[in-house]
């Protein structure tokens, strides 16, 4: 007798998922930046997903891995930077709102599908970039990079990355590499979404998939 399989044995199965997240220090702060596809196996979630997630003022966090556990893991941070920033009257550091990653990261890693890039600028250390990849571990990183897209980013950046690159530098380090990404992983998409932070705040701009380089054009 054929045993015939529930269609609800589907929903035990594991879904892959994938994104592209960047983030790179430069002279006067950091640049961060994302593609905007929220995938669920084959399917495209959402085309226009805005993954440049704020914990704090000067503070933001890149995310991949399932999307409920990031979001959920962001909106406990963002909440504890903010308590204790009236408690004790000043801005957090990104080094303290990496660390409270970590701590849940690792704390819950039997449960979670979580790694995150925290990248921002504070007073103490200028600009700074921490990854917190699966499993809760910290490392501080000139630039970190995530996500299923991100596999075919280390040769790029073995050989475009330098360090104290200017603004308009390290803007076209992180969009060129989404663009490659997007060229290659089925994953990765969208738009390009890039956000500057430094010591004047964060400013955003949106890159257009028709305004995307190339990834053959030199």
């Amino acid at each position: 007798m054929e045993l015939i399989e529930s269609p609800l044995q589907d929903l035990k199965k594991e879904v892959s998922t994938g994104t592209t997240i960047i983030a790179v220090q430069y002279q006067d702060g950091v640049i961060i930046g994302a593609d905007s596809r929220t995938s669920s196996g084959s399917y495209a979630v959402n085309r226009v997903t805005d993954k440049l997630t704020p914990v704090h003022d000067y503070i933001y966090c890149l995310r991949s891995g399932s999307a409920a556990d990031t979001q959920i893991i962001a909106s406990y941070v963002s909440y504890y930077l903010n308590m204790f920033s009236i408690e004790e009257g000043c801005l957090p550091t990104v080094k303290k709102a990496a660390h409270m990653f970590r701590e849940f990261c690792y704390q819950n890693k039997q449960y979670l599908l979580a790694s995150i890039i925290v990248a921002g600028w504070d007073e103490e250390n200028g600009g700074c970039v921490y990854n917190v990849p699966l499993g809760g571990s910290i490392i501080k990183q000139p630039f970190a990079i995530g996500g299923s897209g991100s596999s075919y980013l280390y040769g790029y950046c073995d050989i475009h990355f330098k360090e104290n690159m200017t603004e308009e530098e390290a803007i076209s380090f992180v969009s060129k590499g989404i663009t490659e990404a997007i060229a290659r992983d089925g994953s990765s998409g969208g738009i390009c979404r890039i956000a500057t932070i430094n010591k004047d705040g964060v400013k955003r701009r949106t890159i257009y998939g028709n305004e995307l380089q190339k990834f053959w054009e030199k």
